[in-house]
Formats: C-alpha cells, sequence, structure tokens
C-alpha cells in the first residue's frame, strides 16, 4: 500500500533563505523550483503476506446477500432508505461537498453588477425648486493570481474531505447492515430459545407428575417432589428473561429500519440458517484498498497534507487583479454612452505577524504527522478484526460440532437416567443431574449456533467494500418560521417532512 504527501520539511526550509528576499519578480521565476512536489514514502506498518485462514467462496459487495434470506434482504434496503444516522451522514457528505464547491470558487474570478438612481432636489429662496435624477451602472471583476498554489491546495484538501466523507457513508452502512444482521438473527436464537423453553417446561412438568406418583406410593421422598418442583419454576423464569430480550431485539430492529419500535414486531423464521462456505478474504493489501474506513484515513492523511502546502503558501506575497467599469448619466438611454474602466493589480505581502504564519505551518505539520498515526491504526484494526473474525468462526464451528455429538450422547444418557430411576436403581440426585445438564447442553448448543453466525456477520463487515447507495429523499423545513423560533410553541406541525 503506497500513499504520497508532500516532502514540506524540505520546503519549508527552502522558503526560508535569503533567496525570499529578493523582489517578488525575481522570486516568481522561481516559482516551479521550489513549489512542493509529490514524494513517494513507506507505509506506516508492514503488511503480511496473507492471513492465517483463507475460505474459497467469493464475497459479493452487498454481503448479506450470501446468507439467502428474504426478510434479512428487505430489513436491510428498508435501513439504508429509513435509518436516521445513515441520513444524517448524508447530509454531512452535503456540507461536505458544499464546503469544497466553495473553496473551489477562489479558483475563478469574481464578478459582480452593481445599479442605482439618485434624485435631488434643491430649494433657494426667490427660485423654483431643481431637481435632478442621475443614473448609475456598473461592473466589476477580481482575481487572485494564485501564484504558490494556496488557493489550489486548500480547493484539493476540500476535494479530499469529500471522498472522505464518502468513504464514512460507506462505513456507517456497512456498519448498519451488520448491525440489522445481527439483531435479526439474534432475535430468530431468541424465539427459538423461548420455544425449546416452552418444550423443556411440558417435560418437567411431565416428570414432575412422574415424581409424584412415585411419591404418594411411597416410592419418592418429599424433597425429589420440592426439587423437580423448583426446576420447573426455574424454567418459567427463564421464559421471562428471554421474552424480554426478544422485545428489546425487536425494538431495536423497529429503530435500525426507521420505525417506531411502538407495537412492532417481526415473524422469524423457525430455524437458523446453515451457513455458506468460509469466504475468501483475498490479500492484506488488497484489504487495505478495499476497506471504506482505511481509505478515509489515508484520504485525511492527504488532505491534511494539501493544508499544510496551503499554510506555506500562505506566507508570501498574494497578488490580486481588479478591472471595474462603471457609467452615470442623467438619461438612462445613455447609459451606454460613457464608460470609465479601470484595472488595477494588488500585492500583499506579510511583513511582520510574530510568528503566526510560521506557528501555522507547525500546527499543520503536526496535524499530518496525526493523521499519519491514525492511518497506520486504521490499517492495524482493519487487519486485526479480519484475523480475529477468521479465527473466531473457525474455532466456534469446531465448537458447535463438539456440543453436538455432546448432545446426542446427553439425550440418550437423560432417556437412561429416566429409565433407571422409575425403576429405582438411581437416586433422584442422579437422575436430576443428568436432566439439567441435558437441557442447559439443549440451549448451549443453540446459542453456540447464534455466535457463529454473528461471528460470519464479524467477518462479512470486515471484509466489506461498499457498494453504490440511494440517496434518500431530503428532509424539507415547513410551517411558521415563528413556531420554529419558539419551542414553547403548541403548534401541531411537525418543521420536517420527507420528499
Amino acid at each position: 500500500m503506497r500513499y504520497y504527501f508532500q516532502n514540506n520539511s524540505i520546503i519549508y526550509r527552502r522558503l526560508r533563505k535569503p533567496l525570499l528576499r529578493l523582489p517578488v519578480c525575481f522570486v516568481c521565476c522561481l516559482l516551479w523550483s521550489c513549489a512542493p512536489r509529490g514524494v513517494e514514502v513507506n507505509p506506516p506498518i508492514k503488511l503480511p503476506e496473507k492471513f492465517s485462514i483463507e475460505g474459497n467462496a467469493n464475497l459479493p459487495d452487498k454481503w448479506w446477500l450470501a446468507f439467502n434470506d428474504a426478510k434479512l434482504n428487505t430489513l436491510i434496503q428498508e435501513a439504508l432508505r429509513d435509518n436516521f444516522s445513515l441520513r444524517t451522514a448524508w447530509a454531512r457528505l452535503e456540507q461536505a461537498r458544499a464546503v469544497a464547491a466553495k473553496s473551489g470558487s477562489s479558483l475563478l474570478p469574481s464578478v459582480e453588477g452593481s445599479a442605482g438612481v439618485s434624485r435631488t432636489v434643491q430649494k433657494s429662496a426667490g427660485f423654483p425648486r431643481f431637481y435632478n435624477t442621475e443614473y448609475s451602472l456598473g461592473i466589476s471583476a477580481s482575481y487572485e493570481l494564485d501564484l504558490w498554489g494556496r488557493v489550489r491546495s486548500a480547493y484539493d484538501a476540500a476535494r479530499l474531505d469529500v471522498y472522505a466523507t464518502q468513504q464514512d457513508l460507506q462505513t456507517a452502512a456497512i456498519t448498519l447492515s451488520a448491525e440489522v444482521a445481527r439483531a435479526w438473527y439474534r432475535l430468530i436464537e431468541q424465539r427459538k430459545q423461548l420455544r425449546l423453553l416452552d418444550e423443556q417446561l411440558q417435560t418437567n412438568e411431565k416428570y414432575l407428575d412422574i415424581i409424584t406418583a412415585k411419591f404418594r406410593k411411597g416410592q419418592a421422598s418429599a424433597t425429589d417432589v420440592l426439587q423437580q418442583r423448583q426446576l420447573v419454576e426455574s424454567t418459567k423464569a427463564e421464559r421471562f428473561v428471554v421474552e424480554a430480550s426478544i422485545k428489546v431485539l425487536e425494538s431495536q430492529l423497529a429503530v435500525l429500519t426507521g420505525r417506531s419500535p411502538v407495537n412492532f414486531s417481526l415473524e422469524v423464521p423457525e430455524t437458523l440458517p446453515e451457513l455458506p462456505p468460509l469466504p475468501q478474504p483475498g490479500l492484506p493489501a488488497e484489504l487495505i484498498r478495499r476497506r471504506p474506513d482505511v481509505r478515509a484515513a489515508e484520504l485525511r492523511l492527504q488532505a491534511a497534507d494539501r493544508r499544510v502546502s496551503e499554510a506555506i503558501a500562505n506566507q508570501f506575497p498574494k497578488l490580486s487583479l481588479t478591472i471595474s467599469a462603471e457609467t452615470t448619466d442623467e438619461q438612462i438611454r445613455n447609459l451606454f454612452d460613457n464608460w470609465l474602466a479601470s484595472i488595477a493589480a494588488n500585492l500583499v505581502a506579510p511583513l511582520f505577524d510574530a510568528g503566526q504564519r510560521r506557528a501555522e505551518v507547525e500546527r499543520t505539520k503536526a496535524v499530518v504527522s496525526e493523521r499519519l498515526n491514525s492511518y497506520g491504526q486504521v490499517v492495524l484494526t482493519a487487519l486485526k478484526e479480519v484475523e480475529d473474525a477468521l479465527q473466531q468462526e473457525t474455532k466456534q464451528a469446531q465448537y458447535v460440532w463438539s456440543l453436538k455429538r455432546q448432545l446426542e450422547t446427553s439425550d440418550k444418557a437423560t432417556q437412561q437416567t429416566l429409565l433407571n430411576y422409575t425403576k429405582g436403581t438411581v437416586d433422584f440426585t442422579r437422575y436430576l443431574t443428568t436432566l439439567l445438564s441435558h437441557q442447559q447442553l439443549q440451549r448451549r448448543y443453540l446459542t453456540a449456533r447464534r455466535d457463529r453466525i454473528l461471528y460470519r456477520i464479524d467477518l462479512y463487515r470486515a471484509l466489506a467494500g461498499g457498494w453504490e447507495l440511494p440517496s434518500p429523499p431530503r428532509a424539507k423545513l415547513i410551517g411558521k418560521l415563528q413556531s420554529i423560533k419558539n419551542p414553547s410553541s403548541k403548534s401541531n406541525t411537525s418543521p420536517l417532512k420527507r420528499d
């Protein structure tokens, strides 16, 4: 991975030489010899050749399509269209574009026109009133010659900020889609947990009836009955926790998709999906070029470098040209007969500012250093996220397989222990321990399958490179301005509406 920034330290030393004390015209002749130039530098860190684990499946740009889940596709589409946090990111992008357009306007001349009319009345003793009307028309244009690239550097920095903000928007979309997917599959798992608890509750109540019947025959103790009743109540208590979690996840999905969480519910599948093959992560160097958060950090590094060039150029004289033309006459039809035109050049050079401009150069150079370190940290974080997700999902797959085998054995052991307890060959404690272990193993297995899916989502998010996003409709201000100014207004009119 390579990136470029200006060799500002060398330029800065050159600009402080006595050469700058020569006449400005001579310095302009040396403009191209001492102007900032791009220099190739090494990456902030050494990238590994490959990741420790590799898959064989291709990852689509819209990564959630790999799950082949129609309901998930619908939820993510709604979130990308209606989520207010993502709309906020769109608004920030529009602001950055406006700032860049404003900065770029200085590259072109500024033209202004003026028109006026004046009427005077003169009254002297013994004389009638005298009226005089005069019309005026003028046009002027001003332009700063960008000798040192100050205006161009500022414009380049603003444009790089726009590109970085676009990457921030992509990062926000990737994060949002991952949050929706995580909440969706957690909701499916919790609904499945609730159904599993209902099955376990029925089983425990059935076993309670068996133990109660044995107690009435004198074949079981009162302690056995009480312990089984406690197990039944414990299962009921677990249901309350799961039901609350379901409501929280439904509310989370509602907010993520831009809807009210009140009375919001979703129909979910009966089971968790089977995961597709492990995706191919590619080379680390490809990941750095693909990840939008890494690209944003690099673009901000380049923008900071351009602002160093702007600060350096701001230490030198500014030359601007002004051209104007104006006419005045007492008759409108004669305005274009007589014109007065002028052209002027204005040179402004800093003589003494107590080191203010030099301090600004040092500040912007420190910002470049900050952004370079930040860029390196973002690269490391990206590598870590991919590597962690690969390791977690691979080991989680082995863990799920082990739990599945344990569950098969535990199911047989539970059935046999119950049969032996019924026959009186084992005590109640042995039976109860086996039953509790089996039911906990059932819930652990379901949770482990969910966690594997969440690790896969983390891997997809870490590998995602973004996709084309449709811009959302803008919010418009409506209603009277007074109702917006006055927070205590009781008007029921909303200040915002969508196109």
